[in-house]
């Protein structure tokens, strides 16, 4: 055991259970953040090249797909970092006997869904993209482009997976580096297959999954050279259902939370699918611009995952509670950053998607910064529900937050169906910040609520990790 303790000195896990919850909160979301905004660079610039090269008609092909992607995407980040909360419990603990075995199961239950997701998303893509209204003009594009992500499934799974475990052990900084370099390698791949090779949108779907793929291996690669504790023997491996349960009881609700967000993004594409071509281009181009600037958003909501499993692993529930006050006041700065850049910038930022060229630019940028003025006055909601919902996870209540995505689900069709036939465009704008408050008050009630009755004397909170 000494000489494992050693060992956790000299690699680059981090202890979330003593120390300054500022300061540990704070180290711990940069590189997060910077990971996640390259990330987010490299999905820009997919559309941002093929807006450029290809056309708007293509833009919104591209646009089109993106929330099939993020149903696909979003059930897998939540699964794995579902499963990681254990992991992050055991480290937490120091139980490393059980750390490795939660390792195995979790490598287990991911090619289980490896082999699920992909047979099911590639054999229905076609009938979810006329489903959801997609015009006959991108149709086409739309299939060549979402039928290479979904056969590229398991790049996402590995290097969601391997980061994951990465993130569970206080190590937020080594995927950093290899999704910095998967984002080179991306743009690279971009511009060869479609202005050189001419591959169309089908190469700038080549070009992710190459590059997911690239930095999936990387990283599994440095997990087993840098931290050999980490390895399962054959006897990890070996683990009865229970245990399985374990796992996928606090996976499966992160994973269905986000899948019923997805779903409600789902039904507003069908719903916005209906304004035509041009009108999904320019909610694709918000959307992306969106997505960059909230970034701090799911950063701050990972960081607080871990460090609430970790804390409940070690028996600190009052070092969770001293951590949310502290992500709260953190995160709502970012949200006002995230304001500002958006009145600031957001007509420029929005202009790096579309031709200047193209007859409906001007069209196009007016209906991009509506979207984005409205939604950026809601951000301080969609910040907090980050960082409530994920501090749940990170102890286990996983129940709220899957509610809390219901309430989202429900409050996104019932806008998408009613509004965009009143308000036209404007009530595609509202449904998102209408789904933030509605799930960010339901979370915020019911944290306050859950940590209170946890920190009751009777509460056992080490009889979660089973052992």
């Amino acid at each position: 055991m000494k000489n494992l303790i050693a060992m956790l000195q000299r690699d680059s896990s981090k202890d979330m259970t003593s120390g300054s919850p500022f300061k540990l909160i704070l180290t711990f979301t940069i590189p997060l953040l910077i990971g996640n905004v390259f990330q987010q660079f490299y999905s820009m610039a997919d559309t941002i090249i093929v807006g450029k090269t290809i056309g708007a008609t293509a833009l919104a092909a591209v646009g089109t797909t993106g929330p099939l992607n993020f149903l696909i995407l979003g059930f897998i980040i939540g699964l794995t970092s579902g499963f990681a909360v254990i992991t992050a419990q055991y480290f937490g603990a120091k139980d490393f006997h059980y750390l490795r075995r939660s390792i195995a199961a979790i490598i287990k239950l991911c090619a289980v869904t490896i082999i699920g997701m992909t047979v099911l998303s590639m054999l229905s893509a076609r009938s979810l993209l006329r489903m959801i209204n997609t015009p006959a003009d991108i149709i086409n594009d739309a299939w060549s482009y979402i039928i290479i992500i979904f056969a590229g499934i398991i790049t996402m799974v590995l290097y969601n997976m391997t980061s994951c475990i990465l993130r569970a052990l206080g190590d937020s900084k080594t995927p950093l580096f290899f999704l910095i370099l998967s984002s080179i390698l991306n743009i690279g791949f971009d511009l060869l297959f479609i202005l050189v090779f001419h591959m169309g949108v089908a190469g700038a779907a080549l070009a992710t999954v190459i590059s997911q793929g690239v930095s999936g291996v990387l990283c599994l690669l440095y997990t087993i050279k840098n931290y050999p504790y980490l390895i399962p023997s054959r006897n990890d491996w070996k683990s009865n259902a229970a245990f399985y349960w374990r796992h996928l009881r606090i996976g499966l609700p992160m994973a269905f939370q986000f899948s019923i967000t997805a779903i409600g993004v789902v039904v507003l594409q069908g719903a916005l699918n209906l304004f035509g071509s041009t009108t999904i281009a320019a909610f694709t181009a918000a959307t992306k611009v969106e997505q960059l600037v909230t970034q701090p958003a799911g950063s701050f909501g990972v960081t607080m995952a871990n460090y609430a499993g970790q804390n409940l692993g070690a028996g600190r529930l009052d070092r969770v509670r001293d951590g949310v006050r502290k992500c709260t006041l953190l995160t709502l700065a970012f949200a006002a950053a995230g304001m500002a850049i958006l009145f600031l910038f957001g007509n420029a930022l929005t202009g790096l998607f579309v031709n200047s060229s193209e007859p409906a630019y001007l069209e196009i940028l007016s209906l991009s910064k509506r979207y984005l003025t409205i939604c950026s006055i809601f951000f301080p909601a969609l910040f907090l529900l980050f960082v409530h919902r994920n501090a749940l996870q990170g102890v286990g209540k996983s129940f709220m937050p899957l509610m809390a995505g219901v309430f989202e689900l429900i409050t996104r069709v019932a806008v998408a169906m009613t509004l965009p036939q009143l308000l036209g465009f404007t009530g595609i704008c509202l449904a998102g910040p209408f789904a933030w408050v509605s799930a960010a008050a339901l979370l915020a009630v019911s944290y306050f609520i859950i940590l209170r009755q946890m920190t009751k004397p009777s509460y056992r909170s080490h009889s979660r990790l089973g052992f």
